[in-house]
């Protein structure tokens, strides 16, 4: 029996009987090196049943290529691992109902949810395909990524994805430990626990009266606590509803929450803030609300400054950061497509050269990562201790050291070009066998990263950050540049909006009625008014007894709508509701990440299901006049 497959591949079959196995092998066919090849996966099942030889389900094909920008037509190559810009082959064949792969291209990345396959890096055979909701990366203004020649990372964050009940719970208790012990905070401190849950990115904490606020994108306070006690509606609009002028809730008197860092600090100060109402001796005379947070600031300064999270942190790297496998194949990727790719973070080398080793780096047998500089191959530029938000003025004057991989020593530099030491007559050389192809620097300016890798133009840049203010605001308002910010809080929300959309359709349904029934009683109660010297007595006494109907069905309908909102809104967050609305308009956070952000997704490696040529556009913006009769 002969079996031809136009692939190109070598098949094998075989048949089990009481027996003895039989193997069949088919020949390797050629194929034309230029040939459509279908998006989706082609698949052919060969099976054949007989009283002695039974073929179980045989074999599923999977083609798929990688476009290169040098070249004009797709190249295909059998599967194995390639250097950038080579394309793959990946096949794989079912056995006994188990999948069995070949060597997995190295742009593959495969997401597992319940032990299913979910998605796969752009590039790979299994890529291209729909992605979940979950994992798309959403657009506010448009951007050409043909246009883009650089892109960029900050680190902490963004790549490096810190897990709240490990890595906040370990700030948390630094920064109490250092409000005892160095500031002179009562020791009672040290038996307090951290919900890491409970506070969220885009809140604002009045310092001045100890209030934590969530406000919508016109800064009307919706939501406000006191420490952890709510604030009745009108103690909220006896305190920010009553002025003349806007509140700007901006500092010297608030403090925003929008870096996941600052959620551990929040949660301090709120217990800080119940802590003095209810023991008036026990924290020092003098000590206000704005002296407390701004103890609370430098206690975490000091954790910072001492390295206390940080020795933590490289002990054992896992049990504070998610692993991502997709991050090395998105970094592949984006190199492969011609493109630059930079680092710029405010950590100092010796903690980045740990995280990016264990996000980036080979890992041993045990799965430990040893600790090296190979990391490096995926970037053109690593920028640390940059000082962020003040690196992206371009008039920042600050000296660009180069820095010494292995000693961690900084050498001075022209520009980021190499200086004469004292007494020689050229730069020095680097090291026989070392990687030059990155070059690591600390400090600096974003002219001098321009000049490293000859940007033309700002708009040439996407730069990838997690914080509102230091890495987008700055970066997008100052700059120019192009920017993505990563919020890890979309996911989960993007997926309870799915799951809700029957609950928020019966929520605009009861507004509907409730606004239906009010403008009914105003009609009314407005005939009664006008037309009353019309009415008989009889006629009035009905007229009155329906709006008293009215108003009674009005009050019942609006209870049920209050109560089915606070469901849905505790289904996001027990205290604080959905993290992109504030009641029925856009928070404050969500203001700001359409504002500034040209797209935002949930975490950094969604890049890698995307082609690297992408044109990302934005959906069509809705006024309220417009949106019953355009919206789909």
């Amino acid at each position: 029996m002969y079996i031809y497959v136009s692939c190109n591949c070598i098949a094998t079959l075989r048949a089990f009987d009481s027996h003895s196995p039989l193997i069949l092998t088919v020949p390797k066919c050629l194929f034309k090196p230029k040939m459509r090849i279908p998006r989706r996966p082609v698949t052919f099942y060969i099976s054949h049943i007989t009283p002695k030889f039974l073929f179980v389900p045989v074999f599923s094909f999977h083609f798929g290529a990688f476009w290169s920008r040098t070249s004009d037509h797709f190249l295909h190559k059998r599967s194995r691992i390639v250097s950038g810009g080579d394309n793959q082959f990946h096949s794989s064949y079912t056995m006994d109902g188990t999948m069995v792969t070949d060597k997995t291209s190295q742009f593959r990345h495969t997401v597992c949810k319940d032990g299913a396959q979910d998605a796969c890096i752009w590039s790979s055979p299994e890529g291209g395909h729909t992605i979940e909701i979950g994992k798309q990366i959403f657009c506010n203004r448009s951007l050409n990524m043909k246009n883009i020649v650089a892109v960029g990372f900050d680190m902490d964050y963004t790549l490096a994805q810190y897990k709240p009940e490990t890595f906040e719970s370990l700030a948390y208790v630094g920064t109490i430990k250092k409000l005892v012990h160095d500031l002179g905070y009562p020791s009672e401190l040290l038996e307090w626990s951290f919900d890491w849950k409970y506070m969220v990115r885009g809140l604002v904490l009045d310092k001045k009266r100890g209030n934590i606020l969530k406000m919508d994108r016109h800064k009307y306070v919706k939501v406000a606590y006191h420490g952890f006690r709510e604030m009745s509606k009108e103690d909220k609009v006896g305190t920010y509803g009553h002025t003349l002028t806007r509140d700007a809730f901006d500092e010297p008197d608030y403090a925003l929450i929008d870096t996941l860092f600052s959620l551990a600090e929040a949660y301090l100060f709120a217990q800080l803030v119940d802590f003095k109402d209810n023991n008036p001796g026990k924290i020092r005379e003098g000590t206000d609300y704005p002296s407390m947070y701004k103890d609370v600031r430098a206690a975490v300064d000091l954790c910072h400054r001492d390295g206390t999270l940080k020795q933590m942190v490289a002990r054992d790297p896992k049990r504070y950061i998610n692993e991502d496998t997709a991050i090395v194949p998105m970094l592949k990727m984006l190199k492969a497509s011609g493109r630059a790719t930079f680092l710029v973070t405010n950590s100092l080398w010796d903690y980045t050269n740990v995280v990016m080793n264990f996000l980036c780096g080979t890992r041993a047998p045990d799965g430990s990562s040893p600790c090296n500089v190979d990391w490096l191959q995926y970037f053109n530029v690593v920028i640390t201790g940059s000082a962020k938000p003040s690196f992206f003025h371009e008039d920042n004057r600050a000296n660009l050291f180069e820095v010494d991989v292995e000693s961690g020593m900084l050498r001075n530099t022209d520009n980021g070009n190499p200086m004469p030491q004292v007494g020689s007559i050229s730069p020095r050389l680097p090291l026989k066998g070392m990687d030059t192809s990155c070059k690591v620097f600390q400090g600096g300016s974003v002219g001098h990263l321009h000049k490293l890798l000859s940007i033309a133009s700002s708009s040439q840049v996407l730069y990838v950050g997690d914080h509102i203010y230091g890495d987008i605001l700055r970066s997008k308002k100052v700059l120019g540049w192009r920017t993505m910010l990563v919020v890890p809080e979309l996911e989960k929300e993007v997926q309870l909006l799915c799951e809700l959309r029957n609950t928020r359709k019966q929520l605009q349904l009861l507004r509907n009625e409730s606004d239906q029934i009010e403008d009914k009683i105003h009609h009314l109660k407005w005939s009664l008014k006008f037309d009353g010297d019309n009415v008989g007595e009889i006629e009035k006494q009905r007229l009155s007894s329906k709006i008293n109907d009215l108003e009674s069905q009005r009050e019942q309908v609006r209870l049920q709508h209050q109560q089915a909102q606070r469901e849905c809104h505790q289904k996001f967050h027990k205290v604080w509701g959905q993290l992109m609305k504030t009641g029925y308009q856009n928070s404050r956070f969500a203001h700001q990440v359409e504002r500034f952000a040209c797209l935002y997704t949930g975490q950094v490696s969604n890049l890698s299901l995307y082609s690297p040529d992408k044109y990302y556009r934005p959906s069509e913006d809705f006024m309220p006049h417009e949106f019953d009769i355009l919206a789909l």
